[in-house]
């Protein structure tokens, strides 16, 4: 098949979603489809809507492909211009932004359900984004779930050294994500200073949000854990790892996630995870299991959770070895990559629409 990508930015962003893609990419080469990518300029959200009434948007879309793969996060942009286009779309839903708590997510909500109506099927990485995008009217048989493989490190690590570093104190906690709000490190650095023991939070990120970060770190000074909490910009891959495999446990209580990769990655080197009820993360987090699920802005459980897993190491080792066998059953990018391709083959190979015969 000949495929078509189009996005905001550029494949070499370093985002779970962004990564989604270019996994997606390289999985289509590799199984002998051609794949062309159309970069789209960064736009915020209102300036992102204004490119539906620049007449010649659409031009850049305008290439030879059999079926035409959209990230949905450029939603905004592609309103009016995919009713003209001559190619099949199918969107890849990372997350709606409707299904975040904000201020304007009826709007967003009104906005994206408009966007759906115009592609042929979507691909949704877990199956909480398969119901919000149902939820917005896209039938279920146009969907597919091909969930990312979280195996950007996949260390070798065994049970004896899982268990080893249970042992170690004080308690060590690493916060994983670009720094905004939704990502909820503001919830994990109040449960830092609610919670009994001693915990080490590292927290690794891009600065996102300047504002959030500015008041995250006024909590780290008014809460007294500037000895605690450290702030490490972001890392490499390979200083990532080693930050991973000194941690004890992926601490990222989102107020909602579509799917979450970090806690795959977390898993991969052992580490249970605390993450949020809202969205995907329950797909991956089996509460009590492979790591404990707490509700959006619910510091207290988080803190409640850090200390459990301070106090009891045989825990923290039992749920560390499940954690990473969650992560070895899980599906590999192959497989998910297949599933896409099937959803794409079906989507080029159907029958174009009949128009209605109009009486004369």
């Amino acid at each position: 098949m000949r495929v078509g990508l189009a996005l905001y930015g550029s494949l070499a962003e370093q985002s779970g979603g962004f990564r989604y893609d270019r996994k997606l990419v390289e999985g289509l080469r590799r199984a002998g489809d051609t794949v062309e990518v159309v970069e789209l300029p960064w736009r915020t959200y209102p300036r992102g809507l204004l490119d539906n009434a620049l007449p010649d948007f659409g031009d850049r879309l305008r290439v030879d492909v059999d079926v035409m793969l959209q990230d949905e996060l450029a939603h905004p942009s592609l309103l009016l211009a995919n009713r003209d286009l001559p190619y099949p779309i199918v969107s890849i839903v990372h997350h709606l932004r409707a299904s975040e708590p904000r201020r304007l997510s009826p709007l967003y909500r009104a906005v994206e359900r408009r966007y759906l109506a115009t592609v042929d099927g979507v691909v949704c990485n877990s199956a909480a984004t398969r119901d919000a995008v149902a939820a917005l009217g896209v039938a279920r048989d146009s969907t597919v779930v091909a969930p990312p493989a979280g195996d950007r490190f996949d260390p070798a690590i065994d049970d004896a050294e899982i268990a080893s570093r249970a042992r170690n104190r004080p308690l060590g906690a690493i916060f994983v994500g670009n720094i905004e709000p939704r990502k909820g490190l503001d919830t994990l650095v109040e449960a830092v200073a609610l919670a009994d023991a001693d915990i080490e939070l590292t927290v690794v990120g891009r600065a996102v949000d300047e504002e959030h970060v500015a008041e995250v770190r006024r909590l780290v000074r008014e809460r007294g854990l500037d000895e605690r909490v450290r702030f490490t910009g972001r890392l490499s891959d390979a200083e990532l790892a080693e930050a991973l495999r000194e941690s004890h446990v992926l601490a990222v209580p989102s107020r909602y996630e579509g799917f979450g990769i970090v806690y795959l990655e977390g898993m991969s080197f052992g580490l249970p995870a605390i993450a949020s009820r809202a969205g995907g993360a329950i797909e991956t987090v089996a509460d009590g299991e492979t790591g404990v699920l707490v509700d959006p802005d619910d510091p207290v459980a988080v803190a409640r959770a850090l200390d459990e897993f301070a106090t009891d190491p045989d825990r923290l080792a039992a749920m560390g070895r499940a954690a990473r066998r969650r992560y070895e059953r899980h599906p590999s990018w192959a497989e998910s990559t297949a599933r896409v391709r099937r959803l794409l083959a079906d989507v080029a190979d159907a029958p174009d629409p009949v128009e209605p015969e109009v009486a004369t």
